[in-house]
């Protein structure tokens, strides 16, 4: 393999992140939106499965008040 000159790298480099399309701010915005609302989501069904979960195994083993 051949040897690059840091030189060239840099010109390299340059040209590979001119060559990048970086997200607007919309759609950052819609994004962490998107990922707070599934985080939420995903939060809330846990409990449910935990709360239903956890009374299931009161009720076999007697021990629900």
């Amino acid at each position: 393999m051949a040897r690059t000159s840091p030189a060239r790298f840099v010109r390299q480099v340059r040209q590979e992140v001119s060559r990048v399309t970086w997200s607007t701010r919309k759609d950052t915005a819609t994004g962490t939106l998107m990922v707070f609302i599934m985080v939420l989501i995903a939060a809330v069904f846990f409990f449910l499965v935990d709360l239903l979960l956890s009374w299931g195994v009161q009720s076999i083993l007697g021990l629900g008040g």
